[in-house]
């Protein structure tokens, strides 16, 4: 089992910034792959951007050029730094854990575990 605690959330104004934090425990961090995904009111979930345990990263076109993931393994800790925020970013932000990814981690069911989410409100 892998437990993920998301933090970061809040509101902001448009051409703002964010920086989530996922902070996982319970199995050995570095071997997942990480990705984060987020989910408005009455949307689907969809995918933001994950990266894989050796550092390789995908973006959503929609985020590319604005938001950046990182990890941490030492701190078992994904980041998503969200820069020139749109409030069509106002979602539930979810992290989520796979084993093995695959697609670039595109598909939410790819992934083993998920958080509870975080909420981003992004004003106009």
């Amino acid at each position: 089992q892998v437990q993920l605690v998301e933090s970061g959330g809040g509101l902001v104004q448009a051409g703002g910034s964010l920086r989530l934090s996922c902070v996982a425990s319970g199995r050995t961090f570095s071997n997942y792959a990480m990705g984060w995904f987020r989910q408005a009111p009455g949307m689907e979930r969809e995918f933001v951007a994950a990266i894989s345990w050796s550092v390789r990263t995908y973006y959503a076109d929609s985020v590319k050029g604005r938001f950046t993931i990182s990890r941490d393994n030492a701190k078992n800790t994904v980041y998503l730094q969200m820069n020139t925020l749109k409030p069509e970013d106002t979602a539930v932000y979810y992290c989520a854990a796979a084993r093995l990814l695959t697609g670039g981690g595109k598909e939410a069911s790819s992934y083993d575990y998920w958080g509870q989410g975080t909420q981003v409100t992004v004003s106009s």
